[in-house]
């Protein structure tokens, strides 16, 4: 009958605008909201069957959505661990309680203030944990896989962490004086202290000792060259090798020739390098190759100590940690070495607003939303990382308030349809008595 379906029409207008301000509403409430996807109400139309020359209301039904797509606008703050993401995709996050367990739950969220819990995880204040990739000692990341959790784990940083980088590279350019291998010269010997950084970090000395090979007659252009480790309190040879220098105009001064001479030292012609054995481990001493005047060198000068470096760094106390637009995240010491521990990956879904919302601005994979894989931060489709951010909710306070305009009217016109219909029906029932 049309009045009765005029009524279940008017009825259903009511129930469907009353969804449309719940979501408004809610809205509203998250527009201060970081990381908040706008919900959106849909209305679409019922029909009931029957033939082209008769009409029933069918009335409508309501269907809600996420913008989950769409991308807020990225504000500055000064915590280095708040993090969002410029552009498309999500951080991988799972929830506090579910730390320790073998098959913990996936979500998804594009921003975060994660900040360090008494166990040093890195957590949102709602409870949402950061997920990463663990880095090897040496700061890089093996072979992961992309398209399932299996290699994600909770970020965790030790807050009394303390690192080091030993030295693996001295790089010794000296002087050595030419009168001094000439025949009738003094044959002064030199020594020199050479610093380098040991496996646990300290901060050790050794000495290197030029020897002039003094000729007969003529000059040698030669000298010997002995390794003193002092790291055990009294200086230990370590290694010794010979070294000539070209003396023709064209290469005058630079290396002739290298050869090791004792404590197992090995020299390689390809990089200028001699592998010295330190009891803390071995180190490649940089001398020079043929023809190179970088290293090792021999002109009419005093003896000096051009260039004199090494890598690594000494022990030092963990200051902070930031994570960079690739998604490393690094601990900073407060000797200016950076660590690698982690890399945080950016998740691309194939339809993002198929995602299903849970609490805390975080999202779950679901059979509309498909599958997902993990790319490297700033490749593939996703954004790039940014530390010292977070992400603004999607929501436009203007939009939500003329849409709560539009469904106070809509809700007053079906309620207005409704008694009409109920004056009619009162008028039906007049009409029997």
């Amino acid at each position: 009958m049309t009045i009765s379906s005029s009524l279940n029409a008017g009825v259903q207008g009511l129930a469907v605008n009353s969804t449309r301000l719940g979501t408004i509403a809610n809205n509203i409430a998250n527009a201060d909201t970081y990381g908040y996807k706008r919900a959106e109400t849909d209305f679409v139309s019922l029909v009931i069957e029957g033939n082209s020359s008769s009409f029933a209301a069918g009335g409508v039904r309501v269907l809600t959505s996420r913008e989950v797509s769409a991308q807020g606008s990225l504000i500055t703050t000064g915590n280095a661990t708040d993090l969002a993401i410029a552009g498309p995709g999500f951080l991988p996050v799972t929830e506090e309680g579910a730390i320790n367990d073998t098959n913990r739950d996936l979500l998804l969220t594009t921003t975060g203030s994660f900040e360090q819990d008494q166990n040093g995880y890195l957590k949102t204040p709602g409870g949402l944990v950061l997920l990463g990739w663990r880095a090897g000692p040496d700061g890089n990341i093996g072979a992961v896989t992309r398209q399932g959790v299996a290699d994600l784990e909770p970020v965790r940083v030790n807050t009394s962490q303390f690192q080091s980088s030993p030295t693996t590279l001295i790089n010794m350019g000296v002087n050595l004086p030419a009168d001094q291998t000439v025949a009738g010269a003094a044959g002064t010997v030199y020594d020199m202290p050479v610093d380098y950084i040991d496996n646990l970090g300290r901060n050790q000395t050794m000495t290197a000792i030029f020897t002039p090979v003094v000729p007969a007659t003529g000059a040698s252009n030669e000298w010997n060259v002995e390794f003193l480790d002092n790291s055990s309190g009294t200086p230990v040879s370590v290694g010794t090798f010979n070294i000539t220098f070209q003396d023709n105009p064209a290469n005058g001064g630079s290396v002739d020739t290298v050869t090791t001479t004792g404590g197992g030292l090995v020299y390689d012609p390809a990089t200028g390098r001699i592998n010295v054995n330190l009891p803390s481990g071995p180190v490649d001493v940089f001398v020079g190759q043929s023809g190179d005047i970088s290293g090792l060198v021999q002109v009419a000068a005093n003896f000096t100590p051009a260039n004199l470096d090494f890598d690594g760094v000494s022990v030092g106390e963990l200051e902070g940690i930031e994570i960079n637009s690739s998604g490393l995240l690094q601990a900073v010491y407060n000797t200016g070495f950076r660590q690698t521990l982690y890399q945080i990956p950016v998740a691309a879904v194939q339809n993002a607003n198929g995602l299903i919302a849970e609490n805390n601005q975080a999202f779950r994979l679901s059979q509309d939303s498909g599958g997902m894989y993990l790319w490297d931060a700033g490749t593939g489709p996703v954004g790039e990382t940014v530390g010292f951010s977070l992400m603004e909710s999607t929501v436009d306070i203007a939009s939500e308030l003329t849409a709560l305009i539009e469904t106070q009217r809509a809700y007053s016109s079906n309620a207005r349809i409704i008694q009409t219909v109920d004056e009619i029906l009162q008028e039906t029932t007049n009409i029997i008595r």
